[in-house]
């Protein structure tokens, strides 16, 4: 397998191969579900394109909790099938596909009832890890142990001695959720698929009934519009399905509906715990997750029928999450330990429940047109046996035999010689002038790809230096961004390729006119194109602030709408 770059070169060539001779599958929608249809596909040996209007993992598939989990709570509503599948799912993930990307994570669950709680959560937790040994894919992770509430304070220091009676601590996993569908992308494209962001779809071919293609608009190119002929279209494009499905003017037999979920980012000093936490809320649960130099807090439960591109967090859903987490801190958080916020929307299945609470997150595939598969619901965890289920119901439109899901056991890229490379770390240090921790931030972001940020650093030295206001990045790390995997955008790489826009006091505003410098030799922006990306960058920043200041979701999406997206001049 030659590893794809995904340069500006190559996504023209991509756009212009899409248009060149009919597919065998065309995916819409390059969030985790869209990525991972076109990697199933392409590694089946279908001819196989995949096209995203804004940036691979621009909607939900960036803005989750950034869990790889079975979803205890699931287990609560005795939702067993979903469990036992996405803890096969971590397992894979953990020992197999992704080894880079995805780590264990420990969560600490503070018991508040002597004796029949223990038992019962105890009892959930026992069942969670059985089922995930069973898997047969379980066995990386720790078991769970009961503590006391002596052992569970030695934890978690930052934990309100009435705030428990004892604690439960088990395992999960966790990953950059970003980073991840930029790999599972970088991967489709290396089995052969032909990819391309910034690519929208306006509509589609028809031929009677029969949907046989899509008209995409390169928003990147001037507007120019490519006719992709498909003989199958799969529409994965998450809370924007029903939209989607209104370009041919099919509901579809089922309706997406959108929950939003909000999370702070704080630094780590502020909470003083070596485990994260899970903690019942009176709606769902609340997690503190541990994120490098800082920790993730949420998530909240609420609809949202407002923007879909931009969902704003409000003042109420800040002031949730920090009423919640505060309740059980010794030393309670303040607005001014939030360092970043960032809100996301859940598709899930409409139809169900009133509230979204208690909408499913299993998924759904079906085939509402001729030539046309449309996947919807489920959870991050299990979008490859989403990926599978919609490419089983694309071959059915296929006149040919193809050949079965092979995706259990394709290793996305950067997987292969990580583990060796991770035990190399002090030797590669030494050889590259870098610290032992520089090079084990790159291991973990790129696995064996390190290499090649590597090769860019011996190359020009002056890329191996950090990036002056957000130090946990090296500067080839944005070079690599837009030459390898298809940043377009100053937005793409402090929100998307890096995490600078919500790990920062100032969200990345004093780190982005330098990454546009950096940016710009790789994609050819001019003096004036460096300035209008950093502006509409300190723009959005403005109006994420403002909405963050808003008593409610409809005052704060029209602040937010406030700094629309960037056109290129």
């Amino acid at each position: 397998m030659r590893t794809a770059t995904l340069g500006p070169v190559e996504r023209v060539e991509s756009l212009a191969a899409m248009a060149a001779r009919e597919l065998d599958v065309l995916v819409v929608g390059a969030g985790v579900v869209g990525a991972g249809t076109a990697l199933d596909a392409a590694t089946r040996g279908l001819t196989t394109g995949l096209v995203e209007a804004r940036d691979w993992a621009s909607g939900t598939s960036s803005r989750s909790s950034k869990l790889i989990h079975g979803g205890l709570r699931y287990l609560e509503m005795l939702d067993f099938a979903l469990v036992r599948e996405a803890l096969k799912e971590r397992g894979l993930l953990l020992e197999r596909l992704a080894p880079h990307l995805v780590k264990p994570v420990p969560f600490l669950y503070p018991l508040q009832h002597k004796g029949w709680e223990r038992l019962y959560a105890g009892s959930g937790v026992a069942l969670y890890d059985a089922m995930s040994v069973s898997s047969g894919h379980g066995r990386g992770l720790p078991v769970h142990r009961h503590l006391s509430r002596k052992r569970a304070l030695r934890v978690a220091p930052a934990l309100r001695k009435d705030a428990l009676v004892g604690a439960l601590q088990y395992y999960d996993a966790q990953m950059d959720d970003a980073r991840f569908v930029t790999e599972l992308v970088r991967t489709a494209a290396s089995y052969g698929a032909h990819v391309a962001n910034r690519a929208r779809v306006t509509g589609f071919l028809r031929e009677g009934e029969r949907v046989v293609g899509a008209l995409v608009q390169d928003t990147e190119g001037g507007g120019r519009e490519y006719a992709i002929r498909a003989k199958q279209v799969v529409n994965a494009t998450g809370v924007w399905t029903d939209d989607t499905q209104g370009l041919i003017g099919e509901r579809g037999q089922f309706h997406v509906r959108a929950s939003k979920g909000i999370h702070l980012v704080v630094p780590k000093d502020r909470i003083h715990s070596s485990t994260g936490l899970i903690l019942r809320t009176e709606k769902s649960v609340l997690f503190v997750i541990p994120w490098g130099r800082h920790w993730i807090i949420g998530t909240t439960d609420t609809d949202w029928d407002l923007d879909k591109a931009h969902p704003a967090a409000s003042s109420a859903d800040i002031d949730y999450l920090l009423e919640h987490v505060n309740a059980v801190l010794s030393t309670p958080l303040t607005r001014d330990d939030v360092q970043g916020v960032y809100a996301g929307l859940r598709p899930l299945l409409a139809g169900e429940s009133d509230a979204t609470s208690k909408l499913s997150r299993e998924h759904t595939v079906a085939h509402p047109a001729p030539g046309l598969v449309v996947v919807a619901g489920g959870k991050y965890t299990t979008y490859r046996v989403m990926a599978k289920d919609a490419v089983d119901e694309a071959v059915h439109g296929l006149d040919q035999r193809v050949a079965a899901c092979v995706t259990e056991d394709t290793p996305l890229v950067g997987a292969e010689g990580y583990k060796a490379l991770w035990n190399a770390r002090a030797r590669i240090a030494d050889r590259t002038g870098l610290h032992v921790v520089r090079v084990e931030h790159l291991l973990n972001r790129y696995g064996s790809m390190t290499e090649q940020i590597l090769e860019l650093i011996l190359a020009d030295p002056a890329l191996g230096e950090p990036l002056p206001a957000a130090d946990d990045y090296l500067r080839a790390e944005v070079v690599y961004a837009a030459s390898h995997e298809g940043a377009r955008h100053l937005d793409d790489v402090l929100t998307r390729r890096t995490r600078i826009s919500i790990e920062t006091f100032d969200r990345g505003t004093r780190s982005a006119r330098l990454c546009a410098e950096l940016m710009a030799p790789v994609l050819g922006w001019d003096q004036e194109r460096i300035d209008q990306e950093v502006e509409h960058y300190e723009k959005r920043v403005e109006a994420e602030r403002e909405s963050q200041l808003q008593p409610d979701d409809l005052t704060a999406d029209a602040a937010r709408l406030g700094a629309p997206d960037i056109v290129p001049g």
